[in-house]
């Protein structure tokens, strides 16, 4: 299964944002979205996810137009998950992850055991069951990540789209939301995430999806997409790559 663009125009009402876009996340890898601010990285996503309608062309789910699916169909299919945010509510971890379950039933009715079980095991799955009971608006920005995670998992989505998720995390936790967004992928989920990082794209992600002005500069397997030249081009600053004499590992930095 597939969560495609085809050839897109992006935008609003008044403007256009990028225009003649390809791209296609399969279930059990992991796409990176790198772009400066104002790239349409965010139009993009929320084209994607049905949220803004495609000024052109055609967002897909398996070949299928994204709006010949309702809006259950669609969450049970492709789920989102949001920056990190201040919560209003003190609702607990399990109702917030619960809510994830609602593209299975009524809005308003009560969780049925599988609900719960699901919930559960999402929970279990990353480590942070021992905090259902807790407040939402009681635990880390790291952790709410993780619960956001977790909601998204419950869904039982194929795809799981990800605006930013390290943004305002410590760097522990930083690398804890990218091993789980790897753990997603090998248990069969697609992964789409944006990130201003290119360091957590090259170690996280199987392509990489390069957008600027709303054109695409490149796209493909993240070690040949994330070179230093690509990323200049990007970010219309110096980069540079280090590599680790021993291991072969890399990392860039701006020059």
């Amino acid at each position: 299964m597939t969560l495609a663009g085809r050839n897109l125009t992006i935008g609003y009402s008044d403007r256009v944002v990028g225009r003649g876009l390809d791209v296609a996340l399969k279930q059990g890898e992991v796409l990176a979205l790198l772009g400066p601010n104002g790239g349409g990285k965010t139009t993009l996503l929320k084209t994607l996810l049905g949220i803004l309608k495609p000024l052109a062309g055609e967002a897909q789910i398996d070949g299928r137009s994204l709006e010949a699916f309702s809006i259950r169909d669609r969450a049970r299919r492709v789920a989102y998950v949001p920056q990190v945010h201040n919560p209003t509510f003190a609702f607990t971890v399990e109702t917030v992850v619960l809510m994830g379950r609602t593209a299975h039933g009524g809005l308003f009715s009560r969780p049925s055991a599988r609900d719960r079980e699901v919930a559960d095991r999402a929970l279990d799955e990353f480590g942070i069951a021992h905090l259902k009971e807790r407040p939402y608006t009681m635990i880390s920005g790291g952790e709410r990540q993780l619960v956001l995670l977790a909601r998204a998992l419950a869904q039982e989505p194929q795809f799981i789209v990800l605006d930013e998720p390290t943004a305002s995390l410590d760097f522990g936790n930083q690398g804890k939301v990218m091993r789980e967004i790897r753990a997603l992928a090998a248990s069969g989920h697609g992964v789409l995430f944006t990130t201003h990082d290119p360091n957590h794209a090259l170690r996280t992600a199987d392509r990489a999806y390069l957008l600027r002005d709303g054109a695409c500069l490149a796209e493909g397997e993240v070690k040949r997409v994330l070179t230093s030249e690509q990323l200049q081009e990007l970010y219309r600053a110096p980069i540079e790559r280090l590599v680790d004499a021993t291991t072969g590992a890399s990392a860039f930095l701006p020059g």
